[in-house]
């Protein structure tokens, strides 16, 4: 492993997999500075980072805004030299059927998830360019893959990110740069805590009943934990994985969904 003296941004590296792959490069030896909305609320830093609340920076981020991302990236580079690995984990999900569908629901998710994964790249590509080396993973979803009812933004927002990647790494791969994607299925992560306390309130079982239920979703009979995602993000920024790039890596446990 060789994240070493490297500098990554984890966006989203508050909460879920964001955090646990923050955690993961810091462990490695790299820099890591992590982009969130509340990035600069010192209580809620410390409770995400834990242990690591001193050694992963964090900052304010604001991925539907250009001038924030600009800013960020910049202030990234200036202070550590360059950028050169980018975690894409910032995102939202919410559900709406098609039919009178809110605009708003859409432009959210397509905004954040897609867009914002977009603005990274587009700030961090001429600094990994100019040092002949860079890593960029996304985060995308099986919902890449598979559609589900009542998910069209969701989806969609994540099968964007196969195609953005796929020309990533086309610009990329003459001056060292890779770019991948992670698509995991459930990971036991804050949002789908989200998931189980509505589905207790809905239906009225037990914790227990309701993650057993996520947990049969796939054929390991076991929920997917941030840090085996994390795992494999380490592996895809090494120098090591310098050949793998314009694909798309599912961590499904053996489930479509």
């Amino acid at each position: 492993m060789t994240s070493k003296q490297k500098t990554a941004i984890v966006t989203g590296g508050l909460s879920g997999m964001g955090c646990a792959i923050a955690k993961r490069l810091a462990h490695d030896g790299a820099t890591v500075i992590v982009g969130a909305r509340s990035g600069g609320d010192d209580a809620k830093v410390r409770t995400a980072l834990g242990d690591h609340y001193g050694t992963i920076h964090a900052a304010p981020l604001d991925v539907c805004s250009s001038d924030s991302v600009n800013a960020f990236v910049a202030q990234v580079a200036d202070d550590h030299g360059g950028v050169d690995i980018l975690i894409n984990a910032a995102g939202v999900y919410d559900e709406a059927a098609i039919i009178d569908h809110p605009d708003q629901v859409w432009l959210d998710q397509i905004d954040t998830n897609l867009s914002g994964t977009f603005r990274m790249i587009r700030a961090v590509m001429p600094h990994m360019k100019a040092a002949g080396w860079g890593r960029i993973v996304n985060l995308a979803s099986v919902a890449a893959h598979n559609g589900m009812a009542n998910n069209a933004a969701y989806c969609a927002s994540k099968a964007g990110l196969l195609g953005l990647g796929r020309c990533v790494s086309l610009e990329g791969a003459a001056h060292g740069v890779t770019c991948v994607s992670i698509s995991p299925t459930w990971v036991e992560t804050e949002m789908l805590t989200q998931f189980i306390e509505a589905d207790m309130a809905t239906t009225g079982q037990s914790r227990e009943q309701v993650r057993a239920d996520y947990a049969k979703s796939n054929p390991q009979n076991q929920l997917v934990q941030p840090e085996e995602v994390a795992e494999l993000a380490a592996f895809l920024v090494s120098d090591a994985a310098r050949a793998l790039t314009m694909e798309d890596y599912q961590v499904n446990a053996g489930s479509l969904w």
